[in-house]
């Protein structure tokens, strides 16, 4: 087909109407450009095809945009706004108040849903299963081809690995199994049922394993010792140590397992396990981006790896697994070696990929209620000493129930912990629950009134503790005594108090950058949206002005200044830098050809993300994917966490706004909350629960 010719040739006039609406949609922001230049792709190429078809082409490409994996005919039918971006992110304003744009309603009203397939019935762009067409049609469900292929291969990938014998779960390998479970979880009389040491047993049982939890529930604990049994299950048996590697979806959240994964490797008890300090050295704690890992190339969405040239290991570890869209699942998938087992971390109920596709949260949909099979509990019992609750067991269990164990006791939150508490009840959706947190005097949770400037103002410099219950010199919660609650002024002030001298060596310099880059970690304003006033970059602009209006910033050249903070966007392999990686703007001593003295230039400090408290110092020049980050979206956030959180949700409600972006904004706090909302946009958000559209599972 020449595909020149068929985008240059003329619209047919039977989809001038809905090519003409479907601009107007892009005008008004409802509509991506791409979504109508598929459509008009498509109409070009088949002239005789129904324009309702046309119409179901732009809406499952706007799916993709917004997180499903296609378009669910009889859903649209039921709700046409929630087909589109309605209302437009940032409350982007009716470009025509006189002639708005015709709702999705007004197109397909009147139309029922076997009109609708019908429509689709066009064999050249339409298949149903494995073919060449663009489009692909399972039941109701109406996918781009590429990420119905997703769909098949991730699935498919998966059941093999379910599949897969493990020498662990025989009969024989029992004791062995057992003994060296009770080593690195020593069973506990009376004790509550140890789900940590139930985890592990299910992932040595087969090749693929999910571990899911809240914050604090030890998924880290719990896939060190997982590591350390498999590598003295492997030891024990002869084969040598397992190639193991560590993966996660950003170079933040890599940096952040980097870290921990270290220390919890170090601090491992290992009495009576076999293998002893073998065991230890053949743990890796060296945890990359999958992007690395699997080899990007540049100006491409392939990877260096990949079925034909697979990754040279035996088990994969991918943390912060709720970040997975299903395009990098697929991939992921496609670069293992047919007998290497898969692990995946992470907490279902926080917010989804940006991207298309809910991973986690699709095959985490029934982990609440268990559903493992008696034959499974049985063996648990066995393996491991635990017994699973009757209520967790259901003869019908699917085989990937049988992989997939929830943590479900929090070691951050105690009972006294206010951010704990409101972080269950708005997983639970429960309103009321969530105003009962408020009131009940917690001493580290805030909350201010939307659209209140003097108390943003208030917060975003000083961290306003006076709105705590008692003025943030103290939690309940924590017995260790969190420091107070900061805003902004707090790194601001240490950056200038601690800078050193012009001739101090670089190890001071570094000091100095690794001091204040854990300063400005105290504190995060989040927000939901991106554009408008109450987003990111309405939000950025406003605090900075506050920060220059209280001395504690200067103005700078080019949009560079000492203090300012920015967010990588964009990988940078060049750099060393990943998307997500944060960084403070500092000055450096250059020294200067001809002078005695050094003159002080601005470069950037970001964490080398090595675990060992390096610092890569970056000219701002060389900086290509960054933006200030005074306000990070709740989805940016993910993979952190910050002593102080304030999570602001804007004054109307927005198609973003769901239970998962609020629970998201919740648990980066770690120490203090302070939640900005109006109480009808907040009940509002709870209510509605993140529903992407796929068939992954089911």
């Amino acid at each position: 087909m020449n595909v020149e010719a068929v985008v240059l040739a003329p619209v047919p006039p039977c989809h001038a109407p809905v090519l003409a609406a479907l601009q107007r949609w892009v005008t008004q922001g409802w509509l991506r450009a791409l979504d109508h230049a598929f459509a008009a792709f498509l109409a070009r190429q088949a002239p005789e095809a129904d324009p309702l078809l046309v119409l179901a082409a732009a809406l499952a490409s706007h799916q993709l945009g917004r997180g499903h994996a296609c378009l669910d005919l009889a859903a649209a039918l039921a709700d046409a706004g929630q087909a589109l971006s309605l209302p437009p992110e940032g409350g982007r304003p009716v470009v025509d108040e006189d002639a708005p744009p015709e709702h999705p309603a007004t197109l397909l009203a009147g139309v029922r849903l076997a009109r609708w397939t019908q429509a689709l019935h066009v064999p050249a762009l339409v298949g149903d299963g494995p073919g060449a067409q663009p489009l692909v049609l399972v039941g109701t469900r109406l996918y781009l081809r590429r990420y119905w292929q997703y769909e098949q291969s991730v699935r498919a990938a998966i059941a093999q690995r379910l599949a897969l014998p493990q020498a662990a779960a025989g009969p024989a390998a029992l004791p062995g199994l057992r003994a060296a479970l009770d080593a690195l979880f020593p069973p506990r009389p009376g004790a509550a049922l140890d789900w940590q040491k139930i985890a592990c047993a299910l992932a040595a049982r087969q090749g693929f394993a999910i571990v899911t939890g809240g914050p604090g529930t030890g998924k880290t604990t719990t896939v060190v010792r997982l590591l350390a049994l498999l590598q003295s299950l492997a030891l024990a048996g002869g084969a040598g140590p397992l190639r193991i590697r560590l993966a996660a979806p950003t170079g933040k959240a890599a940096a952040r397992l980097n870290e921990s994964i270290a220390g919890a490797v170090a601090g491992l008890a290992l009495q009576g396990l076999p293998g002893g300090e073998a065991v230890r050295a053949a743990i890796p704690t060296e945890v990359t981006t999958l992007h690395r890992l699997l080899g990007s190339r540049p100006d491409t969405r392939h990877f260096r790896h990949h079925a034909r040239n697979p990754l040279a290991l035996d088990l994969l570890v991918v943390d912060e697994a709720s970040m997975l869209d299903l395009e990098m699942m697929a991939s992921v998938c496609a670069a293992l070696p047919p007998g290497a087992r898969l692990i995946l971390l992470g907490d279902k109920d926080q917010l989804a990929s940006v991207e298309a596709g809910a991973v986690l949260g699709d095959l985490c949909q029934r982990a609440d209620a268990g559903h493992y099979r008696p034959d499974t509990a049985a063996w648990l019992l066995a393996a491991s000493g635990q017994s699973v609750d009757a209520s967790l067991v259901d003869p019908s269990g699917q085989p990937l129930d049988q992989a997939v164990a929830k943590l479900r006791v929090s070691h951050r939150f105690s009972a006294a912990s206010g951010i704990g508490r409101l972080a269950h009840a708005v997983n639970e959706g429960d309103f009321r629950a969530v105003q009962k947190v408020f009131t009940s005097g917690f001493a580290d949770l805030a909350q201010q009134r939307a659209g209140d400037d003097a108390a943003l103002r208030r917060l975003v410099v000083d961290g306003a503790p006076q709105a705590f219950a008692v003025s943030g010199q103290g939690s309940l919660a924590f017995d260790d005594g969190p420091p107070p609650p900061v805003g902004y002024r707090h790194y601001l002030e240490l950056l200038r108090a601690r800078q050193p001298d012009v001739h101090a060596p670089q190890a001071a310099f570094d000091a100095w950058a690794r001091d204040v880059l854990a300063a400005y970690s105290r504190f995060q304003l989040l927000c939901a949206l991106r554009s408008g006033p109450q987003g990111v970059q309405g939000l950025n602009q406003r605090v900075a002005e506050l920060l220059r209006a209280q001395g504690l910033l200067d103005a700078g050249q080019g949009g560079w200044y000492v203090g300012r903070p920015v967010l990588v966007t964009h990988n940078d392999y060049g750099l060393g830098l990943m998307n997500g990686d944060v960084g403070v703007t500092l000055a450096l001593p250059t020294p200067v050809p001809g002078e005695q003295q050094p003159r002080w230039t601005l470069r950037v400090a970001f964490a080398s993300g090595d675990g060992e408290g390096g610092i890569r110092w970056v000219l701002p020049s060389r900086l290509r994917a960054v933006e200030t980050v005074f306000a990070m979206t709740v989805h940016k956030s993910q993979g952190s966490e910050f002593s102080h959180a304030a999570l602001l949700l804007p004054a109307n409600m927005s198609p973003v706004l769901t239970r998962e972006l609020v629970y998201t904004g919740i648990t980066r706090a770690r120490h203090w909350l302070t939640l900005v909302a109006d109480a009808g946009v907040l009940r509002g958000a709870i209510g509605r629960r993140v529903e992407r559209v796929g068939g992954l599972v089911g």
